[in-house]
Order: C-alpha cells, then structure tokens, then sequence
C-alpha cells in the first residue's frame, strides 16, 4: 500500500472520529432539552393540580356562602310567616322555605363531594411535587454528566485536529483538494476496494483497474470518484498445511499454448507473454505483470511460437496457462482478474519451486576440504 494512500486513510478514519465527536458534543444539549422538556411538563401538571385545589376551596366558600344566604331567608320567611293575614300568602311563604331547605340540601351535597374529592387533589399535588423533584435532579445530573463529556469531547476534538493537520500536510495537495471535493458531496473521500468493486458505491470494477488498483496505483472510482485502495492483508492466506502438501502441475513442452514470465521486457518491466499455435504461425500477446493490462497489439509470425519468438522466451519462467485463442481475444486490453490471479499464484510456486531445487543442489554438493 502506498504512503499517499496510508496517509488518506489515516486522514479518512480522523475526519469520522472528528465527526463523531462533534455530532455526540451537538447531541448532549438535545439530551437536555428533553428532559427539561419532560421537567417543563411535569411542572405543568403540578400546577395544573394546585390550580384544581384552589378551584375546589373556591366552589367551597360559594357553596357555603350560598347556604348561610339561604337560611338567612328561611329565617326571614319564617318570620315573614308570623305575620301573614291570608292562608295563600302562609303557603307561598313555606313554598320558598322549602325551596330553600331543597337548594342548601344540593350545596351541602356538593360540598361533600368536593371534600371527597379533596383528598385524591392532595395525592395528586404530593405526587406531582415527588416527581418535579425527582426530575430536578435528574437533569442537573445530565448536566453535569454533559458538560464532563463535552469538556472531554472538545478536549479530543482538539487532539484529533492536530492528527488532521498532519495527515493533510502529507498528501499530495491536488490528491487532497480530490478527497475534499468528494468528501463534502459523498460523505467519505476513499474505498476500499472488497470483491472487485468499490465499498462506497457498490459499483463493480473493471478487471484493469481491479488490477492496478491492487498492484498499488492511485486511482478514481469511476462511478464515485472516491480514491480507490486495496489492502492485501486482507486477502484470504494460504493454509500452511496446503503450502507444504502442494505439489505445482508443470506444463507441456509441446503444447501448442504456453505462458511464460519475464521480470524485465525492454521498457516495460515484469510482464506475462502469451503464446498461442495455430494454423502454421505463432501469436503472441503481452500483459502487464502487475495490472493485466494488454502491451501493445497481438503479434502474428510464422511457425511455432519456440521458432518464431525464440528470443522473448529466453531468461523466462514458463507457467501453466490453458486458454484457447477465442479466449483471449475476447479479454480485450486486459486479463481478467481470475487469470491474473491464476498466473500470479502459478508463479509464486514456480519461484519456490526453483528455490526449493537450489537448496537441494547446494545441500548435496560435495565440500572442498583442504590438505
């Protein structure tokens, strides 16, 4: 993995901690707020059941004023009944009185029922008081608990934006601005690359830049543009049981197709060569070793490929490699990840292969002793 691309994801993982960290600052006053909300209300139904308490004392006095104004007239009438002359006016008089005996009869029953009801007011205005002073506490408790967190958030934001300066400081400037550009419209500037397709959009890789991406080159995601990095560690490892017990299949002599590796090819560096025979002449193709992608156009000469490309096979590992000219030529400008992969690991064992062989040359070769 390259140093730019360590230091993006660096960068990356330290804009996310930075985001976190302002994002749980931004939701502690909310937390408050909340719960202050809840206290707002619960103060709320604590006056709401005073006020019931002081409506009821009111409805009482009236109630009780209302009696003592109706037996003054009972007593009134009562009085009035003394002095009457005519039976009509003694009845209209003890009409009233029991009218009014009837209307303090319905006062004292209201009365009663307030003072009935008196008693669940109380317990409701107890409970009430209870639960403000129990939500009093709670928010101071959140409080302090917020402002212990937020001192330590900023504390680590601080710290982190120091990671930050230095993180940005050691990526190329235009890669940078790159990041920064993606980074505000999509959220991350960099993906991982995980089975063959980038990990911020889920858009699959064509095999040439899956290959360049994971030999190590810097490149854009096509549908995304996020900066593009493959992390070999994460490949899955060989078991060591398998390395031992594994027996590499060598290839035919006289196939008609053939595969071999140069680690220098004039100016293009480690690359695969491709040969297939056909109908009297040879063709072959060059492949990038490390991208898989296509060097030039596909060669065609006369005669066997041993023949006609005599001096691209010398210096080579010869590898094993199965696929027809039909094949290949659909491939296009590159090879497809399974056949570089294939080619890769077929090489890998070839080089031990030959490694083992020398250890074993050098180990029986006789010893000079001197007389």
């Amino acid at each position: 993995m390259s140093p730019e691309i360590e230091h993006l994801i660096s960068l990356q993982r330290t804009d996310r901690e930075i985001q976190r960290l302002k994002a749980e600052v931004a939701e502690l006053p909310r937390r408050v707020a909340v719960i202050e909300q809840k206290l707002a209300g619960t103060k709320a139904e604590l006056e709401k059941a005073r006020s019931a308490v002081k409506a009821d004392e009111a409805a009482r006095r009236k109630y009780e004023t209302a009696i003592t104004d109706l037996r003054q007239k009972i007593s009134k009438y009562r009085d009035q009944s003394l002095e009457v002359k005519t039976n009509d006016q003694y009845k209209a008089l003890m009409h009233e009185i029991q009218f009014a005996e009837q209307e303090i009869g319905a006062n004292e029953d209201k009365i009663l029922e307030l003072m009935v009801n008196a008693e669940a007011r109380d317990k409701q205005v107890k409970a009430a008081e209870a639960e403000l002073k129990e939500e009093a506490a709670e928010i101071e408790k959140e409080k302090n608990i917020a402002r212990e967190r937020t001192a330590q958030d900023e504390k680590e934001l601080a710290e982190w934006a120091a990671k930050r300066d230095a993180s940005r400081a050691a990526v190329d400037p235009d890669l940078l601005r790159h990041y920064d550009r993606v980074s505000k419209f999509r959220g991350s500037g960099l993906a991982e690359v995980l089975d063959q397709r980038c990990s911020g959009c889920q858009v699959a890789l064509r095999p040439q830049m899956y290959n360049e991406v994971r030999s190590g080159k810097l490149l854009y995601c096509d549908s995304c543009q996020r900066v593009l990095y493959y992390d070999p560690s994460k490949e899955a490892p060989v078991p060591e049981a398998e390395k031992n017990t594994r027996r590499r299949h060598h290839p035919k002599i006289d196939a008609s197709q053939a595969w071999y590796y140069r680690n220098e090819y004039l100016d293009s560096g480690e690359v695969f060569l491709s040969f297939v025979n056909a109908s009297g002449a040879a063709a072959r193709r060059i492949f990038d070793a490390a991208s898989g992608r296509k060097l030039g156009d596909t060669l065609l000469r006369e005669g066997g490929y041993r023949q006609a490309f005599p001096e691209d096979i010398q210096e080579s590992i010869r590898l094993n490699g199965n696929w027809s000219d039909a094949e290949q030529e659909e491939w296009g400008d590159e090879l497809p990840s399974s056949v570089l992969d294939a080619l890769q690991r077929d090489l890998d064992l070839a080089r031990a292969e030959a490694a083992s062989h020398h250890h074993k040359e050098a180990a029986h070769a006789p010893s000079t002793v001197a007389s």
